[in-house]
């Protein structure tokens, strides 16, 4: 045998011998501080400083193997930048599967019924994601708003309230394509024909819920509630609801007065007939299906009791009796 193959021979041996080293390298968990670690990747830095951030982190791993381990899998240039989070017990190879993936650490945020887009963008800034003044501007930007299949002129009452989970660096437009697509899942095609047979387009019943959403939060009150302003509006009158007002008033602080119910504004239904210009807050499941579906009432007239609850009246009589009792002399 001549020199040359032997030399050959011993090539793909060691090859062999450092290729089966790598995989069980990869395959082992890193040893040391079994604790989390939370890790940063910068953008568009290259490979060296992805091992340096790992080591940083007090992470033990191998710096030339995990390199060539990257390399033999083709992955040493599709690592993603982003916030990332390393559990106790993960081998070279799983972490590098999750810097390739970009399955970024995520953050939970919990948006209730009946915020208003305002609110949820004071939620976003609050937990570092995002600018509100940012996410307000795209939420009223006409021609992302209709590439969405939304037909409206703000957001206002399709950002669906729900838990939602983004990575740190999320985006303004991808946080309100998910809460829109929520919207649109839950919005289904027999809500969609529920609201023709009522004589409703979908924007109309979406303002009725989030006037509802606000005017109750008892779960058993939506329908009824429903029921008062379908009966009002079949007889041509005016809704009066006090969160639609407020709604209008810029910088309500948050004392409603007389002079407030008699200023015209859009939103104002003691001053305009019919529903407000849009709606004034983002409504929950619940809600939405109140305005589809009412109770079967005869009622006109509802004033708060006091204790998250509603008596409710068929004639203007009975309603200024509760009016007296329930609130004139509190």
């Amino acid at each position: 045998m001549n020199l040359g193959v032997i030399f050959f021979l011993l090539a793909i041996i060691a090859g062999m011998t450092m290729a089966l080293d790598i995989q069980e390298y990869a395959s082992k968990p890193l040893p040391g501080d079994a604790g989390e670690k939370i890790i940063t990747i910068p953008a568009g830095k290259g490979f060296a400083p992805v091992l340096q951030v790992l080591q940083n982190a007090g992470l033990k791993i191998s710096p030339f193997k995990f390199r060539l381990m990257a390399m033999m899998r083709g992955d040493d240039k599709k690592i993603k930048a982003g916030e990332y989070q390393i559990t106790p017990g993960m081998t070279p190879a799983g972490i590098l599967e999750k810097l390739v993936s970009g399955k970024e650490r995520l953050f939970r945020l919990t948006l209730p019924e009946g915020y208003a887009m305002a609110q949820i963008a004071q939620a976003l800034e609050k937990n570092g994601w995002l600018i509100g003044d940012k996410f307000m501007e795209l939420a009223r930007d006409g021609q992302f708003i209709t590439s969405l299949g939304i037909h409206a002129e703000t957001l206002e009452g399709y950002l669906f309230p729900d838990t939602y989970y983004f990575p740190r660096n999320v985006s303004a437009g991808k946080v309100i394509t998910l809460m829109t697509g929520k919207f649109k899942t839950v919005f289904s095609s027999d809500w969609a024909k529920r609201a023709q047979t009522l004589g409703m387009s979908v924007h109309q019943v979406v303002i009725l819920a989030s006037i509802i959403e606000k005017e109750t939060g008892a779960s058993f009150e939506r329908p009824i509630i429903s029921s008062v302003f379908h009966n009002r509006l079949k007889l041509n009158m005016r809704l009066e609801s006090d969160p639609t007002v407020i709604y209008g008033i810029e910088n309500f602080d948050g004392n409603l007065t007389r002079k407030h119910l008699q200023t015209t504004t859009p939103y104002n239904t003691y001053k305009i007939e019919g529903l407000p210009q849009g709606p004034i807050a983002n409504p929950g499941r619940e809600s939405i299906h109140a305005a589809l579906y009412p109770s079967d009432t005869r009622f006109l007239f509802f004033v708060s009791k006091n204790d998250g609850t509603h008596y409710f009246s068929t004639h203007v009589i009975e309603h200024n009796k509760a009016v007296e009792k329930y609130q004139k002399r509190k």
